[in-house]
């Protein structure tokens, strides 16, 4: 569905309509009190895809909360697992909120209609994760709850009849191209709302809004082989930096340890925690060697690095379809499940795996290998969604501007995001961000009104895309051919995941990070730019989409390079060859990064728990 007519004005404008931002529409009109209000707020929820098509639908496992409804749980322990699983580079009181409202979310979420698998008490069942344990570390405990291996399709499409019923008004498949910040006459920053193009009628919007809420997802395809879905291309983050703000952590991007073979096609972690386990060519169960505490249910970094490990060690093995092509991948045996257990509890899991590498997984072992999954890095928020600019050692927020789920950066995930929590960041967030706008808008309805920021940067910004579009619908030969990458944006697309890969997928070094960097600066981004479309029609045009797309990529994929160069230590999902220990007493703090790739950093939060080794 599309908005009636384009307002003068919105209250409140979504970018996004994943779980983080559903869960701020109904966050906002659930906590806006109607009463005596002269009119109903003005809420727009903005999506590049119709909403149910949102990545948030694809997740497996499930969302992690001390429910404790299989064993004793505490949510203490759940919020040291999230500062030790994120090598504590995460804002302790950040983790101390999702910890502790974990609960009450999944609840929410379980009023909200989402169907969770139950226990034969009729509880909400929960499974083991990776890196999730009871005690402050001492055993594995079944802390994530699920349905089937489903939930995320279970929660995207509660939480959107939800909004359906409270009337939300959604603008699907329009694509949002500039985020205005208005920084007038050295006042702090404020944003005054957004540029988009309806990709139906190829017409371009200038839309105001007294509060943004950014809640696009990752940049997942900045890499060949990832679980992405194609739309994930870093929107948010690229709209954010060229609107004048950094990113907080972008060097932190996590691989998951169990992608279908070279198809980039996730495996949940869920396949491990009903008891799967990774082999080598050999047969071995070598996560035992590497981590004896928990082996198989270690963190994703520590399982992502072993894998590597063994490939290197030459106990790889190749993928069943490929048997002459590299040994990249290792085993994943879940024969010891047995077909009813697969069937019941793995469903997708175990369908995928027929469907696409035409193994039966529960006689036959199954071909896996990194791929990359989730940017722990993005805009940086604090406890209510607010968007800040970090700079002269201190945070300064950007007025009306929020950020949740995996754009965002709210230091929960640190330097490497455990299984299942980030559901819970996007509900849990994206849920507080909404609650902090319906105050905002209500104490501006009930004293003065909100104040008029001006509109010379959503001016300019609209202006100047309207000349951009005009240009890219104006071939000039660059496109004269459709074979050349220069003129084609998914081929440019391809070439950047296949650079990013080579060199900064993993493992990285000096001289990796700046041939990226080489590359990028002289061929990727001056091709990018020069892109022009094949139709000069605006309607429909997925290429007009694609060149700001490939584009959005370049801008993001250049801030994390400048973050990864920076960043001399190997940390949670960073691993660098030439620098690989961590290192607490120079790099215990966040980067954030411009567009321009200068670098300043920002103390880590400490409250209840000290740096010390990992060995999970």
């Amino acid at each position: 569905m599309s908005p009636q007519q384009v307002k003068d004005k919105y209250d409140l404008i979504i970018v996004g309509a994943g779980a983080a931002g559903l869960s701020a529409a109904l966050g906002f009109l659930r906590s806006y009190d109607l009463t005596g209000a002269s009119a109903y707020p003005d809420v727009l929820v903005i999506s590049k895809l119709q909403s149910l098509r949102s990545h948030t639908g694809s997740a497996e496992g499930g969302i992690a909360a001390s429910l404790g409804n299989v064993e004793k749980d505490d949510w203490h322990w759940h919020y040291f697992d999230t500062v030790k699983g994120g090598d504590y580079l995460v804002d302790q009181d950040m983790a101390e909120i999702l910890a502790r409202e974990a609960p009450a979310t999944v609840v929410q979420l379980e009023h909200d209609g989402v169907a969770f698998s139950r226990l034969d008490n009729g509880k909400i069942a929960q499974r083991l994760f990776g890196g999730h344990t009871s005690n402050f570390g001492e055993q594995s405990v079944h802390r994530t709850a699920y349905a089937a291996d489903r939930i995320g399709h279970q929660i995207l499409h509660s939480l959107w009849q939800q909004c359906v019923a409270e009337d939300v008004e959604f603008a699907e498949e329009w694509y949002v191209t500039d985020l205005a910040i208005e920084r007038n006459d050295g006042a702090e920053a404020t944003c005054s709302g957004v540029v988009v193009l309806d990709t139906h009628t190829g017409e371009l919007h200038e839309l105001k809004a007294s509060n943004v809420i950014i809640a696009t997802g990752g940049a997942g395809r900045l890499f060949h082989t990832t679980s992405n879905s194609w739309d994930l291309t870093g929107d948010g983050l690229a709209l954010a930096v060229r609107a004048g703000l950094k990113l907080e952590d972008s060097e932190f991007v996590q691989f998951h340890p169990t992608g279908l073979a070279h198809t980039g096609i996730l495996l949940s972690e869920a396949a491990r925690g009903e008891g799967g386990v990774l082999r080598n060519s050999e047969g071995e169960a070598f996560m035992k060697r590497y981590a004896p505490e928990h082996a198989d249910l270690s963190a994703r970094d520590v399982v992502t690095r072993s894998i590597a490990s063994e490939v290197r060690a030459g106990r790889g093995v190749a993928d069943p379809l490929d048997p002459d092509g590299p040994k990249d991948c290792v085993w994943l045996d879940l024969r010891s499940l047995g077909r009813d257990i697969l069937e019941s509890k793995l469903p997708e899991v175990y369908s995928t795996i027929r469907n696409y590498a035409g193994i039966d997984a529960a006689t036959d072992l199954v071909p896996v290998k990194p791929t990359a999954h989730y940017t722990m890095g993005g805009i940086p928020i604090n406890a209510n969604g607010e968007v800040y600019d970090y700079h002269d050692g201190a945070r300064h927020i950007v007025t009306g501007l929020y950020a949740a789920g995996e754009c965002s950066c709210g230091s929960v995930h640190g330097a490497n995001r455990l299984g299942a929590n980030s559901l819970l960041d996007a509900c849990l967030f994206g849920h507080r961000s909404g609650v902090a706008v319906a105050h905002r808008v209500m104490d501006a309805a009930s004293d003065a009104p909100l104040p008029d920021a001006g509109t010379r940067a959503l001016d300019a910004a609209y202006a100047d895309r309207k000349n951009a579009i005009a240009a890219i619908l104006a071939p000039t030969g660059s496109a004269a051919s459709d074979n050349a990458s220069e003129s084609n944006p998914y081929a440019l697309m391809s070439a950047l995941g296949g650079l990013m890969e080579k060199d900064c997928a993993i493992r990285c070094n000096t001289e990796s990070i700046a041939d990226a960097q080489r590359v990028i600066k002289t061929q990727l981004a001056p091709q990018a730019e020069a892109l022009t479309a094949h139709s000069d029609v605006a309607e429909f045009n997925q290429e007009l989409t694609a060149i700001m797309e490939v584009r959005n990529l370049i801008t993001v994929a250049q801030v994390m390079l400048a973050a990864t160069a920076a960043r001399k230590e190997s940390r949670g999902s960073l691993f660098r060859t030439d620098c690989p220990e961590r290192d607490d007493a120079n790099f215990l703090k966040h980067s954030h990064v411009d567009a321009q790739g200068a670098v300043e950093w920002e103390p880590v939060t400490i409250k209840d728990f000290k740096p010390e080794a990992r060995t999970y």
